[in-house]
């Protein structure tokens, strides 16, 4: 059962950000390789705690601003634009029984950060200097993934599990222009940071190990060979699978005005994960 979480008309108005800025394709460093998910399941279904189907209180977000100076084109986000942007995360889980309230924004200039930041960049230095809160806290940090192995992305995540090996690195990192209104073409409805915080409550990719296996280890994503590109109505690239392919949902890879939706057993999944893993009831 699909569940519509969110309306394609983005509600308000927001100036765009800078000159347009384009991306091939959505990047998302959040690709975990096949042994590393097998042994992470293996140890959820030994961890798992009673599900449930609703948190009790909405996750505190502590937004990083990294901009390179004070202008649009520098990475500044204004307090409105990041109201904006959490009414969106909102407007994607809370049919799920999921929320989110601002706890804080902090600003820090710094332009080799804002150029370089990437999983395998400056990345430690960040998250060491200025994450905030504990297991149960979000901690977003909008860059401009200029140049390094942030290049061409437009976000990257941890995932649940990976909070008690590494405290520090737990976050989602994120293009600062792909927020609701930025001027990053076809991505510029906020929903980057809807999909990268699915990754930081449990979600994989909905093509994450293509037609064989558990995939995405969620019973009503239908399976996927590969990421989605634009909106491809009626692409099925498992034919022996159910379903066509999930182009709409998410934690795939289309365009902004393509995404609407969770599916019920991907909500199912990520409760359980933040009830297992962030302490979260």
């Amino acid at each position: 059962m699909l569940l519509s979480a969110i309306s394609l008309v983005l509600l308000g108005a927001t100036a765009a950000l800078a000159a347009p800025r384009d991306i091939q394709g959505r990047g998302c460093g959040s690709n975990p390789p096949v042994g590393k998910v097998a042994k992470a399941e293996a140890q959820f279904s030994q961890q798992l705690q009673a599900q449930g189907t609703t948190l009790s209180k909405a996750i505190n977000v502590y937004w990083h601003v990294i901009q390179k100076d004070e202008t649009e084109e520098g990475g500044h986000v204004t307090a409105d634009q990041v109201t904006e942007q959490i009414d969106v995360l909102n407007q994607g889980y809370t049919a799920g029984g999921i929320s989110f309230k601002l706890a804080g924004t902090d600003y820090t200039t710094n332009e080799e950060w804002f150029n370089g930041l990437g999983p395998d960049d400056y990345n430690d230095d960040v998250k060491n200097a200025l994450r905030k809160g504990g297991k149960g806290d979000l901690n977003v940090y909008s860059t401009g993934f200029v140049e390094g192995s942030g290049a061409g992305l437009l976000g990257y995540s941890t995932f649940p599990s990976d909070y008690s090996s590494n405290p520090k690195d737990d976050g989602v990192v994120f293009l600062y222009s792909s927020i609701p209104g930025g001027s990053t073409t076809n991505y510029n409805l906020g929903y980057t940071l809807t999909h990268e915080v699915g990754h930081w409550v449990g979600l994989y990719h909905t093509f994450q190990g293509g037609c064989s296996g558990s995939g995405d280890q969620v019973s009503d994503t239908p399976a996927e060979a590969s990421p989605a590109s634009g909106c491809p109505t009626n692409r099925d690239t498992c034919k022996n699978s159910a379903g066509k392919d999930p182009i709409h949902n998410y934690m795939d890879y289309s365009y902004d005005s393509c995404m609407t939706e969770f599916t019920k057993g991907q909500f199912t999944r990520a409760l359980a994960q933040i009830k297992t893993y962030r302490g979260l009831a």
